[in-house]
């Protein structure tokens, strides 16, 4: 229960508005130690309630602050202009019975209506790195009040090249008390680095290891011949599997709109989301896929963050990841909060060692599937070792290491008899053969 955190009674109010009932598992873990002040670097999968999990406590510090409102107390910087917005709901849902009020800094939005607001000074400031540090270098952002730091989806704000910002966004918090890392992947060296920079002696919590994320979620993959033999498998997939939403994903942003043409040309409810959208497009886009005016998004690695919609229990990647924390956060999109999803990936000739490598990260290995109104002639690398009969060759001894050569057997060629004429090369009259000239003296 809820009620056995030592949380504001206003809080608490409010998670029982919105009926929280029974916390997750990370939340049962994060929110006990966020509330005694410590830092965190917390580890656990998509749709496990991360959210809640950093802004129950850093509400919980603010929320008895009797001082007049005139600097920002907490910062959440996160990756993504939409987990960015669906985290800045979340902050609203939990504060409805407070005073406490939260800002929005994000690309895509005007410049100067977001210097106005941070004028009247938000006592939660949330954000991606890039734009804030615009607002910043224009002397609109004052972080020097901050009590306490959220870094949300830290890996991915490293590998959008978001560190230098970080960490200069963190440096200019100098008196802040707390700060806190949520990711659902454990990242690389460049994490580590950060953490090293950003936390103090924190605590660790891994609520699931890599090889448990998602496991609510079949993952499947399918082998295609090229991508148009890729775009018949989509077509069948959605025409046959029983979905109520479902997400397309793709590496590049002409493929997502090709895919999303194909589909609005066959009369399917589509929007298609990628960084060339504007702000406006993709608050549609997202927007509709929640209420159900659309049941599919083509999108890229764009939405693989921060979207959190319910009935979205198909994934599939028309091209394969480039990395494994990248697939975990896309099919992290389905599965979520105990819910069963299908996850499914098409491989061509080119995504094999890359699917590998992916299972590998994952410790798991993906169901192999065949449709057979679509199936195709690629079905995986083939590993066909010729016997030595076979290709011609015999044994011979072995050199000093004990390892056996092996040379082709070669048919002798006849040597030419002494007096024997000379074939011409044109197939005419045989050549006659001449004395040696004598040597020179």
């Amino acid at each position: 229960m809820f009620s056995q955190f030592a949380l504001h009674e206003r809080l608490l109010k409010a998670v029982a508005e919105l009926k929280f009932v029974e916390p997750t598992p990370v939340q049962a873990a994060a929110i006990p130690l966020a509330l005694q002040g410590r830092d965190l670097r917390v580890t656990a999968q998509t749709g496990s309630g991360k959210t809640a999990a950093f802004v129950l406590p850093m509400l919980n510090r603010l929320v008895d602050l009797k001082q007049k409102r005139v600097e920002i107390r907490a910062l959440v910087l996160l990756p993504t202009r939409e987990l960015a917005q669906q985290t800045l709901k979340e902050v609203e849902r939990f504060s409805q019975f407070t005073f406490i009020k939260a800002g929005l800094i994000t690309g895509g939005e005007d410049f100067k209506e977001q210097a106005a607001m941070l004028r009247k000074v938000p006592d939660v400031l949330i954000g991606t790195p890039g734009r804030l540090l615009e607002q910043l270098n224009a002397g609109n952002l004052h972080l020097e009040h901050v009590q306490v730091i959220v870094l949300d989806e830290a890996d991915r704000m490293l590998d959008m090249g978001f560190a230098e910002d970080v960490e200069r966004l963190c440096n200019e918090c100098p008196n802040r008390e707390q700060t806190m890392l949520f990711s659902a992947t454990t990242g690389g060296a460049g994490l580590r680095d950060m953490i090293g920079k950003v936390l103090k002696t924190p605590e660790h919590l891994m609520l699931n290891s890599v090889s448990q994320l998602a496991e609510g979620t079949r993952q499947q993959i399918i082998t295609a011949d090229h991508n148009q033999h890729k775009e018949q498998i989509v077509q069948w997939l959605l025409q046959n599997e029983t979905y109520d939403k479902a997400i397309i994903f793709t590496n590049t942003r002409v493929m997502a709109d090709r895919i999303y043409g194909h589909l609005v040309a066959k009369d399917y409810k589509a929007f298609v989301l990628h960084g060339d959208k504007d702000q406006k497009d993709r608050k549609l886009a997202i927007e509709r896929l929640k209420q159900g005016g659309a049941k599919i998004l083509v999108a890229t690695d764009v939405a693989a963050r921060g979207l959190d919609v319910d009935g979205l229990d198909l994934v599939i990647n028309f091209d394969m990841p480039r990395s494994g924390d990248e697939y975990v956060h896309r099919i992290g999109r389905t599965g979520r909060a105990g819910n069963e999803g299908l996850a499914v990936s098409l491989i061509c000739h080119g995504d094999w060692n890359l699917m590998s490598s992916i299972e590998r990260y994952l410790k798991q290995t993906f169901e192999r599937r065949v449709i057979k109104e679509v199936k195709g002639t690629y079905s995986g690398p083939k590993k066909v070792k010729a016997s030595g009969k076979a290709a011609g060759v015999k044994k011979k001894k072995t050199d000093k290491k004990g390892d056996k050569k092996v040379v082709a057997k070669r048919k002798p060629t006849a040597k030419p008899k002494p007096n024997a004429p000379l074939a011409s090369s044109d197939g005419l009259a045989p050549l006659k053969r001449r004395k040696p000239a004598p040597a020179a003296e």
